[in-house]
């Protein structure tokens, strides 16, 4: 367990990375399209933004929107970006690849995690999609991922309260769950409260635009020590 519960803020534009490094953000989650829920950052910007973070850095590694099962020349795509953005001395990877049936595709996610190594990855909310939450959480923890990103299964946080509380408590200390979907100041005390997770995320989006709020970001730490 970590001493005081940490903050990762999704950022969808330079100017929110800076804006969660200078108001407490222990780590970055840079993707692009907001819209979809987070796509792969092109390799310049994911450059720019290394140059001026001193916080961690993870970048999502998803080539589109929409469901989370790949074709070969997507796959092909996360192999060649993991790759490429290595050379960057980002600090983690997101990603997360299902079969048609709701179940965590074992052999392309090792085959990233492993590529990945020795940064370490999150399993991103594809895993809100699964059938079997708690044998997808084995299938994910022998793939060697170190985080789950989930909302608890349902639209946002607080209705999927019970199951990230659940999920704490079998993960065991083996891999960090880490609730996100709909987390804001406002809420995140008695996420904290009922989960006891360590890691917690945000986009800190508070005014419907792309750009994290340097107030909210201030609000969901000073909520965590």
């Amino acid at each position: 367990m970590v001493q005081n519960a940490q903050l990762e803020i999704a950022c969808f534009n330079p100017e929110s990375a800076l804006i969660a490094q200078e108001h407490g953000a222990d780590r970055v989650e840079l993707c692009k399209g907001i819209a979809v829920g987070g796509t792969t950052p092109d390799f310049e910007t994911v450059k720019h933004i290394r140059e001026k973070l001193s916080i961690d850095l993870y970048v999502m590694i998803r080539p589109r929107g929409s469901h989370f099962v790949y074709t070969d020349e997507e796959f092909q795509q996360m192999q060649a970006d993991i790759v490429a953005l290595k050379q960057l001395n980002i600090d983690g990877f997101v990603f997360g690849i299902l079969k048609d049936d709701k179940t965590i595709n074992i052999e392309q996610n090792k085959m990233l995690v492993d590529l990945a190594k020795p940064i370490p990855c999150t399993f991103h909310r594809a895993f809100d999609e699964v059938e079997n939450a708690f044998e997808s959480l084995e299938h994910i923890i022998a793939c060697g991922f170190k985080t789950i990103l989930t909302s608890g299964q349902a639209p946002n946080v607080m209705e999927g309260l019970h199951r990230l509380s659940e999920l704490v408590k079998a993960a065991d200390n083996r891999i960090v769950i880490m609730p996100g979907g709909g987390l804001r100041s406002g809420n995140i005390e008695q996420i904290q409260k009922n989960t006891k997770a360590d890691f917690y995320h945000s986009s800190a989006i508070t005014d419907g635009n792309e750009t994290a709020s340097p107030t909210e970001v201030q609000a969901l730490k000073s909520k965590l020590q």
